[in-house]
């Protein structure tokens, strides 16, 4: 247990921190801007370049994990909007951004972090690749179904357009385009460039866990929606245990790239919710909450998950043979 504790409580230590701090300091929101841009422009996809640049070309065209993974999380997507927009009567756009608040992870932020923290470097590869192609599934389906609900005016083309101006202008996929170029061509960067590189990956992980505490502090919560009844336990266990049913359906996979899927599917709601809610001006203060009321609880079911991976209870396989 003392090693669970080892891994979980710095982690949410720093988002902890972050939280304190900005309580105290009471500083505004803008001021986060140049960290965020620190973190999504310059320390994460260093991190990503680093790991992947390194990796062996067979490893990056696993494409049987790649279409189990989006598979899982696109179910939950699905059931979660089914329940909102079906049951709850809330609408397509409310009930796109519950589904996303249910399947779309913090794999950006904390993913990383406690993947590689975890299970070592050999987690980096399955987590770029689940960031990169679950990223660009989430950026297909918020526009789209916008456009479905009428708060998207735009075209199908100029649709089609901003999508792709998403996904492929996105730093950690540049950064993850550029890594596996370089492991391809087997390009290793200069040393002072090399340098550079892994200061920025080692300052990834703190400044993004205490930049999320930051946002937690400045959406506080006033009421909890009566939708994170379904929408909590959809993030926190139901997504990963599908994850995990579906992988060992699927096929013969390393124990470290099943552990790793499992992990990111059990982590709260992205901060990117929000700012898709803000964006298309639905389920703005529940988005929040979903974000804030996931991360606490997570501590809990991410602790329970660590310690069934670590101590032996979970088998990389529920089907083996």
């Amino acid at each position: 247990m003392s090693d669970i504790a080892a891994l979980v409580l710095p982690l949410f230590g720093l988002i902890f921190l972050g939280y304190l701090i900005a309580r105290i300091t009471r500083q505004p929101e803008a001021a986060m801007g140049w960290l965020n841009t620190f973190i999504i422009y310059a320390a994460l996809p260093a991190l990503f370049f680093k790991l992947l640049s390194k990796t062996p070309v067979e490893k990056l065209a696993s494409w049987q994990f790649i279409l189990a993974n989006l598979s899982a999380t696109f179910l939950i997507f699905v059931v979660v909007f089914l329940v909102a927009s079906v049951v709850r009567r809330s609408g397509v756009a409310a009930g796109t951004i519950q589904g996303l608040a249910a399947a779309y992870g913090n794999i950006g932020y904390m993913g990383p972090a406690l993947a590689i923290l975890t299970f070592g470097e050999m987690a980096a590869v399955p987590v770029a690749l689940i960031f990169c192609f679950e990223n660009v599934m989430h950026f297909t389906i918020a526009p789209t179904m916008m456009a479905f609900s009428g708060k998207e005016s735009r075209g199908p083309l100029s649709l089609v357009k901003e999508i792709l101006k998403r996904v492929f202008f996105h730093p950690f996929i540049i950064a993850t385009i550029i890594g596996v170029g370089a492991a391809v061509i087997g390009f290793e960067p200069p040393k002072p460039i090399e340098g550079l590189i892994n200061y920025l990956a080692q300052a990834a992980a703190p400044c993004a866990l205490f930049a999320m505490g930051v946002s937690l502090a400045l959406r506080p919560l006033n009421r909890i929606p009566a939708e994170l009844g379904y929408i909590v336990p959809a993030n926190l266990m139901l997504h990963p245990l599908l994850m995990y049913i579906v992988l060992s359906w699927a096929g013969d996979f390393d124990p470290i790239w099943v552990y790793t899927a499992v992990l990111l599917a059990a982590l709260p709601t992205a901060t990117n919710v929000f700012v898709l809610a803000q964006q298309y001006g639905v389920w703005i203060e529940r988005a929040s909450a979903s974000i804030l009321v996931t991360t606490v609880a997570s501590i809990f079911t991410v602790s329970a998950l660590l310690f069934a991976i670590t101590g032996g209870y979970l088998p990389a396989d529920l089907f083996p043979g």
